[in-house]
C-alpha cells in the first residue's frame, strides 16, 4: 500500500477536471483542467510546503505572540512561527481529517479541535470539495461549536494558483480591493490604508514586479462573489472566488516555493491576522451553532477571457 506524507489522497474527476484532496489539513494538493495545472503542488514524500492548499481553523494567518484574552484572562497559544514569535495558521495544519462522505465528484472531511491551552473550546471543522457541473472547484468550510461556551474563530484557506507551465512572474494579478492592511516586520497588521501604487492591484500588476505578503479588504463583490485573477499573456486565466462571508483576501507572492522562481498564494479569509486581539473580522459561534464559508477556483482556458 502506497504511503503519502500528506496522508490519504482523495481523487475527484469530472470531465477534464481533476482535484486531489489530502487527509492532512483537508488540503488541496492538485487541481487541473484539461491537463493544465491550476494550483501549485508537491511530491508524495513532502508535507505541504509553504502551507500549500491547507485549510485554516479556528484562525487563519497569525496571532501576535500567541497571546489573546478571553473575558480578561490571558491565554497562550503554542508558537508555531518561531522566527516571528507568532501562533500561525490555526490548530489543524498538522491534523488528520476523517472521511465523512465521498462520491464521484465530491468529498467531505472533518477534524476536531479539542479544548487545550490557548483555545479552551471543542469545535469541529468540516471541509467539502466538489467538482461542479462547469468543472470549477467549489469548497465549503464549516465550523461547528460542540462547546458549552461561545467560541471565537476565523476561517480561511491557503491555495497557491498557477497557470500550467507559464512562469508565474509572467502572469498579471488582479485583486479588486480598495483597502490594504499595513503590517509591521512580524506581519502583524497595525493600520489600514487605501490601496495606492504597487499595492493597488485593481487594474492588474505583473507578478514579476511584486513582493507581497499583505491582506486586502473592501473587496468588490458582484452578486455576492469577489474574484482574484491570474492572467497569462495569451488571455488564459485562473481565478479564486470567495463569497461575502470572506471579507478579506491575503496575497502572498514568494520566491521560496520549491521548484518555482515565483509562486502566488491567494488566501480567502473571514478575518485578517491577529483578529483574536483586534476583533477585526472575528466571529463568535454560539454553543451548538455552525458557520460556513464558500470559495473556489475557476479557469478560462480558451484564451478569450470569457
Amino acid at each position: 500500500m502506497r504511503r503519502y506524507a500528506s496522508g490519504r489522497q482523495y481523487e475527484l474527476r469530472r470531465g477534464d477536471a481533476l482535484a486531489v484532496v489530502t487527509e492532512l489539513a483537508a488540503g488541496l494538493r492538485w487541481y487541473s483542467r484539461g491537463g493544465t495545472q491550476l494550483t501549485e503542488s508537491y511530491s508524495d514524500t513532502q508535507i505541504p510546503p509553504g502551507a500549500t492548499g491547507v485549510t485554516l481553523a479556528p484562525w487563519a494567518n497569525r496571532v501576535e505572540d500567541g497571546v489573546w484574552y478571553l473575558h480578561g484572562k490571558k491565554l497562550q497559544l503554542d508558537i508555531t512561527e518561531v522566527s516571528r514569535n507568532n501562533a500561525s495558521h490555526g490548530l489543524l495544519r498538522n491534523a488528520a481529517y476523517a472521511l465523512v462522505d465521498e462520491s464521484e465528484f465530491a468529498v467531505t472531511l472533518e477534524a476536531a479541535v479539542f479544548p487545550q491551552h490557548g483555545y479552551p473550546f471543542l469545535v469541529r471543522h468540516r471541509v467539502r470539495y466538489e467538482l461542479a457541473e462547469d468543472l470549477g472547484l467549489v469548497v465549503r468550510q464549516t465550523l461547528v461549536n460542540d462547546s458549552d461556551e461561545t467560541a471565537p474563530f476565523v476561517l480561511g484557506s491557503h491555495p497557491y494558483l498557477r497557470l500550467g507551465d507559464v512562469p508565474s512572474e509572467e502572469l498579471t494579478l488582479t485583486v479588486d480591493a480598495g483597502t490594504r492592511l499595513v503590517t509591521d516586520e512580524r506581519l502583524i497588521p497595525r493600520s489600514t490604508e487605501p490601496v495606492t501604487g504597487a499595492a493597488d492591484l485593481r487594474a492588474g500588476s505583473l507578478v514579476g514586479g511584486l513582493d507581497l505578503d499583505s491582506a486586502y479588504t473592501d473587496l468588490a463583490f458582484d452578486g455576492g462573489i469577489a474574484r482574484s485573477t491570474l492572467r497569462a499573456p495569451d488571455g488564459r486565466s485562473v481565478s479564486l472566488w470567495q463569497d461575502s462571508t470572506c471579507g478579506y483576501v491575503h496575497v502572498f507572492v514568494t520566491t521560496q516555493f520549491p521548484g518555482r522562481t515565483k509562486a502566488v498564494a491567494i488566501e480567502p479569509m473571514t478575518g485578517p491576522a491577529n483578529a483574536f486581539n483586534t476583533g477585526d473580522g472575528l466571529r463568535w459561534l454560539a454553543p451548538g451553532g455552525q458557520f460556513s464559508i464558500s470559495w473556489g477556483i475557476s479557469a478560462s482556458l480558451d484564451g478569450t477571457g470569457s
